[in-house]
């Protein structure tokens, strides 16, 4: 399996949103800051999550993200695939043609494997992640970075 910075990335902004959820419509630049990833490359993931479905916009002052389906309705699965990831470990992406047009030796291995990555990642929630102890302590580390940060910066903006 191939899963590239898109995928993660978007798994990433996913947990961290269902993460603050509670305090409602949260910025991209906010996910951002926390996460360490480029705000047009979060605007260009979340344009493919609310075309999936699983996110809404809420425009204007206060405005931000926030999840279409609760956290535990929302597969690992179903955000890589709306990124346009895949989750196969198959050269040939599934069509038996791996070498000189036919399936190689190992053609069924592969598929094998890359089904129980699929119901590995389908089987896990946002909710699940976010139930994670480690989870939660980095999230809240992140946190607190992040207001140090804003409280540094809007000490500068003074001087």
């Amino acid at each position: 399996m191939r899963l590239t910075t898109k995928g993660r990335y978007a798994v990433t902004a996913m947990l961290d949103l269902a993460i603050h959820y509670e305090i409602g419509p949260i910025t991209l630049s906010d996910i951002a800051m926390r996460q360490g990833i480029s705000l047009s490359y979060l605007e260009q993931l979340f344009a493919k999550l609310r075309k999936k479905g699983l996110v809404k916009s809420v425009r204007g002052p206060g405005g931000g993200y926030g999840l279409s389906l609760p956290a535990k309705d929302i597969s690992i699965t179903d955000v890589v695939l709306a990124v346009d990831e895949n989750v196969s470990t198959m050269k040939c992406a599934g069509k038996a043609n791996c070498q000189d047009n036919h399936a190689c030796l190992t053609h069924d291995l592969w598929e094998d494997l890359s089904k129980q990555i699929y119901k590995f990642l389908s089987d896990i929630s946002l909710q699940d992640l976010m139930s994670n102890h480690c989870v939660q302590e980095i999230s809240k580390i992140q946190d607190e970075i992040c207001k140090e940060q804003i409280r540094q910066e809007i000490t500068v903006d003074f001087k």
